[in-house]
């Protein structure tokens, strides 16, 4: 069965209350930036709700009963997932047509059905209000878990018919103690930085390729900065890339720069290993520049998951970047050595 994490035990007691009062909410909504492992916990949750057989006291589920080996072998026939068909594309009102149809039918074994709508804010318009008559007509023992990391993006319609579950945003120490244990990289300062926290984004920047690919594309974004490559070039490059993540550095990365123009020290910093460059950029552009870019970064992140043409919107992005920059006579601030 689905491990609880180690920061998630405080948020499976919050949420066993629900089981132990007898009163689990039909639809739960769970709210929480990337990396504190929402997913795990609404699993978690599933697997408690249809468990014959949870334990005493915390609820959890005993992984030897009939529900449990059915879960595990992923054919539990009153357990639903709701995503969007591909990367990046909308969930259909096809598609929640479909789950209503379930909805409309008895659960088949004695506990709950349960359905797992992630990422609940990519519904479509006609999705959301096809599912908000789900809400209004809550079908018999069915609990829905919504996963969001933007519950702004929801109607207040839907907002206002789900148990709002905000997930505990773990300390320093714990997530350092955790990494500890998860990986053998020595220095965990700047994953935990770059993660602002979260404890799984964190373990991505220790074992995977995510550090050097965001070295390579602070380069490329100091290269575009001294008008030393095209934006066109750059987009074309990047659209194959993780956008939302993309978005996520050039945010970190310009409010460091505002932070810099303000003195801030490398400790308020969210990129401390890139400060000397992001230092340099600060004494040469311009700050209400910077917070106009700031802003179209923002209004970009909020599409980004949508249909909107990716390359486009990175060019946009790029060309306004390069725009912001003043040609210079300098040396190349890429020419300059990136620390690590």
């Amino acid at each position: 069965m689905t491990p609880l994490l180690a920061w998630q035990q405080a948020d499976w007691q919050r949420l066993s209350q629900y089981r132990n009062q007898q009163r689990v909410p039909q639809a739960v909504l769970l709210v929480g930036r990337s990396g504190l492992g929402k997913q795990r916990l609404a699993r978690q949750f599933a697997e408690s709700l249809l468990c014959s057989s949870p334990q005493a006291e915390s609820y959890l589920p005993c992984g030897g009963c009939k529900a449990c080996q059915l879960l595990q072998a992923g054919f539990h026939p009153d357990f639903f997932q709701l995503s969007p068909e591909e990367p990046g594309k909308d969930i259909t009102i096809d598609q929640m047509r479909g789950l209503i149809e379930v909805l409309t039918l008895k659960p088949q074994y004695s506990q709950y059905r349960v359905i797992v709508i992630n990422p609940a804010d990519q519904m479509n318009l006609r999705a959301q209000n096809a599912f908000l008559k789900c809400l209004e007509e809550p079908a018999d023992r069915s609990v829905i878990l919504m996963i969001t990391e933007q519950p702004g993006r929801l109607p207040a319609t839907i907002v206002s018919r789900c148990q709002q579950f905000a997930l505990t945003v773990p300390g320093r120490a714990q997530v350092m103690a955790w990494l500890a244990t998860e990986t053998l990289q020595q220095d965990l300062d700047l994953p935990y930085s770059l993660a602002q926290g979260a404890p799984l984004k964190a373990l991505a920047y220790c074992t995977g390729n995510t550090l050097p690919l965001r070295q390579e594309c602070f380069k490329a974004w100091l290269e575009l900065a001294n008008h030393k490559k095209s934006p066109v070039q750059i987009a074309e490059l990047w659209k194959a890339l993780p956008e939302a993540q993309l978005l996520v550095w050039l945010l970190s990365w310009v409010s460091d720069i505002i932070k810099c123009y303000y003195g801030a020290s490398t400790q308020q910093l969210g990129n401390p290993d890139l400060q000397q460059n992001l230092q340099r950029l600060a004494q040469r552009l311009n700050l209400a520049g910077l917070f106009n870019h700031y802003q179209l970064l923002l209004a970009s992140y909020v599409v980004v998951d949508s249909t909107v043409n990716k390359q486009l919107l990175f060019e946009e992005i790029l060309i306004n970047w390069q725009i912001l920059n003043p040609i210079s006579t300098s040396p190349s601030l890429a020419a300059k050595q990136i620390s690590h």
